[in-house]
């Protein structure tokens, strides 16, 4: 059969006692993926809105599931890779079964498909050679048995027939057993003469009936010997033996005898096994010389109720005779019943009607007989029972009214035994949970609630969370929070705060401050998802804190850019007289606005105080006659927030008699400060010009000295006379080089720093060049100075000879 043509399909209903049906179909294996099983839909007098609406689906015991549902067409498509020789090994009719369950009412319908073989698998030999060896003395007509073919193809697909080439001394004969399957043997047709021809290689091939045809070989090697001229012959052709499952290994299944009529090693015989199909030598093996079958493997009834050993014995000469054991497999009770849950209700009304399906159960028993036979029952006490649908399958309904107030829950335990000896059990608990109808509203933990959150706030930052509960269950139980709309200082709340639907986390809109708003309160509604919905209020206070965002402010003195207060003391001022008060303010509230006033810097720190709490400006000693008239305080004034925050005030007293008298003296202070800037400039860039001046001679003095000191080494090796060259003013030095004349660089400066000048280039004859640091001064301004800058100490020379 072609593997890509359509399936041959059949159906057939069966009427049961539920009034449920029965399909079967057949499809041969190896289809591909997506393939057509069948319309399940039609077959089976359903309508497609009634599979969707009933959300049918396959249910079947085992893990493997080679057909789909799809549910929009009502068709059943091949949904994995389906192998004939791995699903049925052993029968020739191959099926897998499986139900469709539906919802709503439930309802379920069996569902067979029968696998038909095609031809994709060649026969094969268990090894690719075989030897023989066989006296020369052999008669004609002896038997050789040859091992068979293996193919997992069935019917027609499997093996058919056995050739062997050349054909010059044997022949093959095959013998049809009950069971369907060929024995092969090779049948001695022609004397065999080892002085003529010692080796002989046949093939043996095997073919199968398929479309296209398949075939296999194997090499038979065949050894002339001579004289052994009886072969062994085994007691009986066919033994039958039975074995209990779960047997220990080594059991002793059966014992076969053959016999030889020879004698010495042509008498000995060897037992063996001659399977090549199925699991055979997994599970027994022969003692190759007493003939005992002792058991090696785990005997399951379950997997296999009997086996077919097939047996040889062979002499040394390469005679052989082959039997049969028929092994039955005893049952025993082994297997607990299995509960398979179809399709159950976790959640049922209380207002269900009496017997509701709850669950559709599947219970399976693998032994056999009285050991197989099931009987189940549910847990006392619990308004729920089992009825049977047909076999193996039964519903769990309810046989009396519910209620949830009385029980919310119920935990049914439902027991399979079988009628074993000793009987085997299994359980299973079902969780099944009575849902309500919505007669309860939703209830706040707390009657009002209150929050704090701090000011400057991120948006969107978590403020607080309500929680209310609601007795009711599942969807009615389901609270949503709202926030009732109501205005806050002319505003709508919702830009103020919003609230999780979910969780009633309320969360801040806004960044608030707390110098704007303090407080609010708002209402929120929780509200359950029931039909209809019940709701319950609660109210909300917010408190904003505090945070120290604002740093003091000074009132008092004013600082402004244009003018400066003074403030006066005079000079028979006592200890503690009261100069000033700084007066700040702090916007912010509680410790934040708590201020401490501190003097920061003055111009003589003995003489000043400020109170720390009170800001006031007093003397702590007597004032002087030496004291300057002008005094500077600087006052921070600093909060007691964390962080702290700060502001500094700038306070000038005039410590003078009369207010005359100290607005002169601070006139003059304020233009001896100018002119101080002033010459602080001119005596740097003064101090860069005379370091690059400096510089500049000491490079040409030293270039000048290199290029005479070149020249003097020229003359000095050329023929030409040497003149002596004598600078001008040669005669001044005394004939000693050196000049006399003295040149100053003189850079000068005075401790005071309000006052200081410049000096460059001093020579011999005292000559002055005086830069006015102010550019504004005259040069006789500049001289009445000139005894300030000319003091002994005040100068620092750097002197060039």
């Amino acid at each position: 059969m072609n593997r890509l043509a359509g399936p041959l399909l059949f159906f057939s209903l069966l009427c049961v006692n539920s009034g449920l049906a029965q399909v079967t179909y057949s499809i041969p294996e190896e289809m591909p993926k997506g393939s057509s099983v069948g319309n399940i839909a039609q077959d089976l007098g359903l309508d497609i809105k009634r599979l969707i609406s009933g959300r049918a689906r396959i249910y079947t015991r085992s893990s493997d599931e080679y057909v789909e549902l799809n549910r929009e067409r009502g068709v059943l498509l091949v949904k994995d890779r389906i192998d004939r020789e791995a699903l049925c090994t052993e029968t020739l009719l191959c099926a897998f079964h499986f139900q469709i369950i539906l919802e709503n009412p439930m309802e379920f319908y069996s569902v067979t498909v029968e696998i038909t073989d095609i031809n994709d698998n060649a026969p094969t030999f268990e090894k690719n050679e075989i030897a023989f060896k066989i006296s020369e003395s052999t008669i004609t007509g002896a038997k050789f048995v040859l091992e068979r073919a293996e193919d997992l193809d069935v019917g027609s697909n499997g093996i058919q027939n056995y050739e062997l080439k050349p054909k010059d001394n044997f022949a093959l004969k095959m013998h049809h057993n009950a069971d369907g399957n060929k024995n092969v043997e090779m049948v001695l047709q022609k004397p065999l003469d080892r002085e003529k021809r010692e080796d002989i290689s046949l093939v043996l091939t095997a073919v199968d009936g398929g479309q296209p045809q398949m075939s296999g070989t194997m090499m038979i090697v065949i050894t002339v010997l001579d004289a052994n001229d009886n072969a062994p012959v085994f007691t009986q052709h066919a033994y039958k033996a039975t074995v209990t499952e779960n047997s220990p290994k080594g059991t002793v299944v059966a014992t076969v005898t053959a016999s030889d009529v020879d004698h010495g090693s042509n008498g000995k015989i060897t037992y063996s096994i001659t399977n090549t199909l199925g699991n055979v030598r997994k599970m027994f093996e022969v003692n190759k010389e007493t003939g005992d079958v002792s058991v090696i493997g785990n005997i399951d009834f379950e997997k296999s109720r009997h086996y077919e050993v097939n047996l040889r014995a062979s002499d040394d000469g390469g005679l052989t005779d082959s039997c049969k054991l028929i092994i039955d497999v005893r049952d025993i009770n082994d297997n607990k019943p299995e509960i398979n849950i179809m399709s159950k209700s976790n959640v049922i009304s209380e207002n269900a009607d009496v017997s509701t399906v709850v669950t559709m159960i599947n219970i399976e028993d693998l032994d056999s007989g009285e050991n197989g036979k099931v009987n189940c029952f549910t847990s006392e006490n619990v308004p729920f029972s089992l009825k049977t649908t047909s076999d193996s399958f039964y519903s769990l309904v309810t046989d009396s009214e519910l209620d949830r107030e009385r029980a919310s829950e119920y935990n049914i335990t439902i027991t399979c035994s079988d009628e074993g000896v000793p009987s085997l059990s299994s359980s299973v608990t079902l969780t099944l949970q009575i849902s309500d109808v919505n007669d309860n509203p939703p209830v706040f933990e707390r009657s009002s609630y209150e929050a704090s959150i701090v000011e400057n706030n991120t948006p969107g930052l978590s403020i607080f969370t309500v929680k209310a509960r609601d007795a009711d269950w599942n969807q009615n139980a389901r609270v949503s929070y709202i926030l009732e709309d109501s205005p806050v200082n002319g505003v709508p709340v919702s830009s103020y705060v919003s609230v999780s639907a979910d969780s009633g986390v309320i969360h801040a809109v806004r960044s608030f401050d707390y110098e704007q708003i303090k407080d609010f309160h708002f209402r929120v509604k929780a509200q359950d998802g029931g039909s209809p919905p019940l709701s319950s209020n609660v109210t909300v206070k917010v408190l904003i804190q505090d945070q120290n965002d604002n740093p003091p402010q000074v009132l008092y003195p004013v600082q402004t850019g244009g003018s400066v207060v003074y403030e006066m003391v005079p000079r028979s001022a006592d200890v503690g007289y009261l100069v000033t008060k700084v007066v700040a303010v702090d916007v912010d509230s509680g410790q934040n606005a708590w201020l401490s006033y501190k003097l920061q810097r003055a111009t003589d720190r003995a003489l000043f105080e400020v109170g720390l709490q009170n800001g006031e400006i007093r003397t702590i000693r007597q004032v002087s006659d030496k004291d300057p008239v002008k005094q500077i305080l600087t006052v921070i004034v600093e909060d007691n927030g964390q962080p702290s925050r700060s502001a500094t005030v700038t306070v000038t007293v005039g410590v003078a008699d009369s207010f005359p008298e100290a607005l002169s003296e601070m006139s003059d202070f304020a233009q001896d400060k100018e002119y101080d800037d002033n010459l602080t400039f001119y005596l740097v860039l003064a101090l860069a010009v005379v370091s690059f001046l400096f510089i500049t001679c000491v490079v040409v003095i030293i270039s000048v000295k290199i290029y005479r000191w070149r020249q003097s080494r020229v003359l000095y090796h050329s023929n030409l006379p040497v003149i002596p060259y004598y600078p001008p003013r040669y005669s001044d030095t005394l004939g000693t080089g050196t000049l006399q004349h003295v040149y100053n660089y003189e850079v000068c400066r005075t401790t005071d720093s309000r006052k200081s000048d410049c000096k460059f280039g001093r020579a011999g004859s005292q000559n002055v060049l005086i830069m006015d640091p102010s550019s504004t001064g005259t040069m006789q301004r500049l001289q009445s100075e000139k005894s300030i800058l000319d003091e002994p100490d005040s100068p620092v020379e750097v002197r060039l000879f």
